[in-house]
């Protein structure tokens, strides 16, 4: 925000209208773009090439007939997964600096707020930077292409390699490829020797004058107009991380001090990064404790920072490229629970608002309930629901008189016809000259509906008991944990009734005892 500040005011007046049109029509962009782009895969690219794009007139400059190979690894997927790998963390830390606060405050303030300063932030630097690099190329600045490995020669390795060079394009032989700087690939290295050839004081300088010359100035030749005047940058040519100051040296005699904000503000941003991110581990760590020791707490920032440092000397780009990869992947799991996050926010503020009742009917056992409460009798149901859940389905229908026959017999075919065909699937793997490649696609589409038949009887069943939910949560629970679906709907059925949840029964056994309720809602009795 400082950088914001500090930005808006230099420009010139004729910029701050620009930057105004330039927020209005990125903006505008977003929102046009966003449904399309949100549902975006790369379908075709991903599946085939474009071949034949160029016939009917669809290829790219590069010949291809597809976008940027890299473009959905590079930005979608890679922000996908790395926004939802850290939600269970910046969720924990937001949610503990907006303790007492309404709903709409936290919207406003966790999601309005940052969203409006994101547009400001892209609009005003990115339009700035965009016309800096349009004006540096309209100035005649460019790209030169030089062979980093001739350049690095000392004395004894240019005089062996130059014998034949001369003073022309095609003669000096220092572009990439250790080549003569012709063609329109090596138009800019040519423009900007020739201009040093020209301008010098003898008028024939050596091949090694002008090797000496790009030598000491090739971290700003062609880039600026000189190593003093940066007031135009071509930022196309420079390193990622040159960009940002080589933006803000553009402003004249004000570039040096906004250099200084932007590296204050990177050790801010920095350094409360790595404060919060020490505070949500170390409450974790304390198992939940929301005043953790303080010690602890700069234990694991310390153990932060050494393993950020390791990080980077020990592999330097390329392991924080491996550590991108690893919290894209972890991004996966992590896509499932918070589908199911936001169903459990929604009963939430349905219950505070009075909408559900949070002591109606409910399943004895919740899905999670053989991971967090590690019963023996939940987890031998888990392990006897993976192979018999077709006969727990008949069970617990023909107690209820719902279609008990038809829909576990179907629930058989369907589970025994998965298990058969993956495991042709592996026969075909070990055994290529068995044609059965592909074969377990049509296993998972079995798989589906199995999960579907699935779903029919737990929402039949939770219909029966008055229990809150939808059909899209059944099969989502029937797919993903199908044994726990059939715990819930055997221990249900076993006393032929339901009772509500009473958050503050002492009882050991609450979450297996059940009481019969009339199905009319007219009463119950206590077991």
């Amino acid at each position: 925000s400082s950088g914001i500040n500090a930005e808006w005011p230099l420009r010139p007046g004729e910029d701050s209208w620009y930057l105004l049109n330039v927020f209005c029509q990125s903006v505008g962009f977003y929102f046009q773009w966003l449904m399309q782009l949100g549902f975006h895969c790369d379908a075709f690219e991903l599946s085939v090439n474009s071949y034949g794009a160029a016939d009917r007139g669809r290829a790219f400059e590069d010949g291809e007939g597809d976008g940027p190979a890299n473009w959905m690894d590079g930005w979608t997927i890679f922000y996908w997964g790395w926004w939802i790998s850290w939600s269970p963390f910046v969720g924990m830390f937001i949610a503990k600096i907006s303790r007492g606060r309404t709903i709409r405050q936290f919207i406003n303030g966790a999601m309005t707020a940052p969203i409006t300063y994101s547009f400001m932030w892209m609009c005003i630097f990115g339009g700035a930077g965009i016309k800096t690099e349009r004006t540096a190329a309209g100035a005649g600045l460019c790209c030169p292409t030089w062979d980093s490995g001739v350049l690095a020669w000392n004395d004894t390795q240019f005089a062996a390699e130059t014998a034949d060079w001369t003073v022309s394009q095609s003669g000096l032989k220092l572009c990439t490829g250790q080549v003569a700087c012709e063609g329109d690939g090596h138009a800019c290295s040519w423009k900007l020797m020739d201009a040093y050839i020209s301008s010098h004081p003898s008028g024939n300088p050596s091949s090694r004058d002008v090797f000496d010359y790009i030598n000491s100035n090739i971290r700003w030749l062609g880039k600026y107009h000189s190593n003093e005047n940066r007031t135009m940058a071509r930022l196309s040519c420079l390193a990622g991380e040159e960009m940002w100051f080589a933006n803000v040296a553009t402003y004249g005699d004000m570039g040096p001090f906004l250099c200084i904000i932007s590296l204050v503000a990177l050790i801010l941003y920095f350094v409360t990064s790595s404060d919060s991110g020490s505070l949500v581990i170390d409450i974790m760590s304390a198992n939940g404790d929301e005043d953790p020791p303080v010690t602890q707490r700069v234990f694991w920032a310390l153990v932060e920072g050494a393993t950020a440092t390791a990080l980077l000397v020990a592999g330097g780009a390329d392991s924080l490229k491996a550590l991108q990869t690893a919290s894209v992947a972890a991004g996966l799991p992590y896509t499932i629970i918070l589908c199911f996050v936001c169903i459990a926010t929604w009963r939430a503020l349905a219950m505070e608002t009075g909408d559900l009742n949070p002591y109606g009917p409910d399943f004895a056992v919740a899905l999670i309930d053989p991971i967090s409460t590690m019963r023996p009798q939940l987890w031998l149901g888990v392990i006897k629901n993976i192979l018999l859940t077709p006969l727990t389905l008949y069970n617990v229908l023909k107690k209820h008189n719902i279609a008990a026959v038809g829909i576990s017999v179907g629930a058989a075919i369907a589970w025994v016809a998965w298990i058969a065909l993956l495991i042709l699937e592996v026969v075909h793997i070990h055994h290529p000259t068995i044609k059965l490649k592909g074969i377990y696609s049509l296993a998972w589409v079995f798989y589906l509906g199995f999960a579907s038949l699935v779903t029919v009887a737990r929402a039949k069943i939770r219909d029966h008991y008055g229990i809150n939910g939808n059909p899209i949560e059944d099969f989502f629970a029937a797919m993903l944990v199908y044994p726990a679906v059939m715990v819930q709907l055997e221990t249900v059925s076993e006393k032929n009734g339901l009772a509500p949840m009473m958050p503050d029964s002492g009882r050991e056994d609450n979450h297996l005892e059940m009481d019969v309720i009339d199905n009319k809602g007219n009463g119950a009795a206590m077991a």
